[in-house]
């Protein structure tokens, strides 16, 4: 059901996807600056949940779209598109995505709270997953739900241990950054270019893909 090429390609989309600066890491980095590893952990695998939310919607709805409605299938692809596009433009013209400001401290359920909120509450991640998780299923190697479920689990669980080092290494990698401004403005470069090639590749999905 998953093709070891495809699974490996898949996986190192998700990690660019992590590794692409955003509130969700970002908050991550913030709970590691000002609570420490334990609090980074939480926060990231929180994210990580909130994302596993989205894969579960978005695998019933799109299951439902593939096999019953060409063009409710069809407007939402280019919602997912053009949203995408959008907002890797938006990433290109502003390069300021990275922000190190360390978060208050707050009670360890806060911090859950506050980071499967933010994912699960933004309708930006919902979209994305929607948009993105396709691109890797096809119906000919079994149930469409099955793979939906699966690489929804797979990059859940990435967001989750992703984001989490990310916070855990987080005062390292914020002082590192500091003095680094070409690696951050690559950071953003090379979010906004993975958002507008995903835009691009979801523009041109055809159902059942």
């Amino acid at each position: 059901m998953f093709p070891i090429e495809v699974f490996l390609t898949y996986t190192l989309a998700c990690l660019l996807l992590v590794i692409s600066p955003g509130p969700d890491n970002i908050l991550a980095i913030g709970r590691g600056l000002s609570q420490g590893k334990l609090a980074a952990c939480i926060s990231g695998f929180a994210s990580g949940a909130g994302i596993l939310f989205h894969v579960m919607t978005a695998t019933f709805g799109l299951t439902v779209l593939i096999q019953t409605s060409v063009m409710a299938f069809t407007v939402v692809k280019l919602i997912g598109a053009v949203y995408l596009i959008w907002l890797g433009i938006k990433v290109l013209r502003s390069r300021s995505l990275i922000n190190l400001k360390p978060a208050n401290k707050q009670p360890i359920k806060t911090i859950f709270t506050t980071g499967f909120l933010s994912a699960a509450l933004n309708p930006k991640p919902g979209l994305f997953v929607l948009a993105f998780i396709p691109q890797f299923v096809n119906p000919e190697l079994g149930s469409v739900t099955m793979q939906m479920i699966g690489y929804g689990l797979w990059f859940a669980l990435l967001t989750g241990v992703g984001f989490s080092l990310m916070g855990i290494f987080s005062a390292k990698l914020a002082g590192w950054l500091h003095s680094k401004p070409r690696v951050i403005n690559g950071l953003n470069i090379g979010a906004g270019l993975t958002f507008i090639t995903s835009g691009l590749a979801v523009a041109s999905m055809k159902q059942g893909q």
